[in-house]
């Protein structure tokens, strides 16, 4: 599958990512991904988003279409000693006895 760089912030206490930006698109080279280059312009798999998008001619561009890339490539853009927001505040639930 194609993958997703990008740029962000590592909480090094907890190791979670706090994506800031994509900075790019690795192509995966591989025509049975929809979000390949590779992949057939003409494709008509029933299990194709992109084919099934032009079947049923959606034509609202509020409706994003679905991302399917592989695993994210985090580059660290700077490392913060301390947990994130959400293990936080998970940890001041759980100090509040809920």
């Amino acid at each position: 599958m194609c993958q997703r760089m990008a740029q962000g912030t590592r909480w090094s206490r907890c190791g979670h990512f706090q994506r800031h930006l994509i900075t790019a698109i690795v192509d995966c080279s591989s025509s049975h991904c929809e979000k390949s280059l590779q992949h057939p312009r003409n494709c008509r798999l029933t299990s194709c988003t992109r084919a099934s998008l032009r079947r049923t001619h959606i034509t609202d561009q509020s409706i994003p279409p679905p991302q399917n890339f592989g695993e994210e490539i985090q580059e660290d853009v700077d490392t913060v000693d301390e947990y994130c927001w959400a293990c936080r505040a998970a940890q001041e639930r759980i100090a509040r006895g809920r």
